[in-house]
């Protein structure tokens, strides 16, 4: 399917590996030009390479932390004119809600709500007033359904969830779309540090750890990065101009809901 996207220029958060990778790979296969940002310089730069080889866009690497002030301003420098967004940013760590302070719940909120919030803000005007532009962000199955261990998570991710809410509806009539994708467990670097969590706390292998978690998905595995990419490079797409507001969920059927 042409996405009818080619030419257009996007922001991926986060997109040296694991899914941000994902949503940048499959924009360039659309013919996307990236402005792609990571903390690590060196992965950031092997994968953006890797995207100009393969696909042939321009791609543009800003290596900063896009949940601080000097980050994010060095981030809207360069993409302060894109007509994609894609949001992400590592999330919290697990616990028990007796572990977290409120120095905590400021930190998940930085980097899970109010940065999405701030790069929104910034980028937004310059959609509307182009009468074209779409914010993708990647969220949690966890605003679907709480998973006690990530408390933290739970609380940013929802707060952010409520804020896209309002906010799609307000900015739709422009010709922009702001919609969340919620991901349950996928192959990335946040699933190892979530089994490795699950192997310290009951003293169990690995395997065992990863087996234990797709017994509890229906699909019976983890998803994978290019797959999640592709459901995003849709939602930018021209074919998703009446998708707005919505939370969607990839995560093999993990979250038991009707609607």
């Amino acid at each position: 399917m042409d996405l009818g996207i080619k030419g257009k220029r996007a922001l991926v958060c986060a997109s040296s590996k694991g899914l941000g990778l994902g949503c940048a790979r499959s924009l360039a296969e659309a013919g996307v030009d990236l402005v792609m940002n990571a903390r690590g310089r060196d992965a950031l730069e092997v994968s953006a390479a890797a995207i100009r080889s393969e696909f042939g866009v321009n791609v543009v690497t800003v290596a900063a932390d896009i949940t601080s002030d000097d980050g994010r301003a060095q981030v809207l420098e360069a993409a302060k004119d894109v007509d994609i967004l894609v949001t992400n940013a590592g999330g919290p760590p697990p616990g028990l809600w007796s572990d977290w302070e409120r120095e905590d719940f400021i930190a998940a909120l930085d980097a899970n709500m109010l940065t999405p919030i701030a790069l929104m803000k910034a980028l937004l005007p310059g959609m509307m007033d182009r009468g074209w532009g779409r914010v993708v962000n990647i969220t949690s199955q966890s605003v679907k359904a709480p998973i006690a261990v990530l408390g933290l998570s739970n609380s940013a991710r929802a707060g952010l969830t409520g804020y896209v809410a309002g906010t799609a509806r307000q900015v739709a009539g422009s010709g922009v779309t702001i919609n969340n994708l919620l991901p349950g467990i996928h192959a990335t670097d946040r699933a190892v540090a979530l089994d490795t969590g699950v192997t310290q706390a009951q003293g169990i292998s690995m395997e065992d750890a990863k087996a234990q978690r797709c017994a509890g998905i229906p699909a019976g595995r983890y998803g994978t990065a290019d797959e999640f990419g592709a459901a995003c490079a849709f939602l930018c797409s021209q074919h998703a101009g009446f998708i707005v507001g919505q939370n969607l969920l990839l995560d093999g059927g993990g979250v038991n809901a009707t609607m």
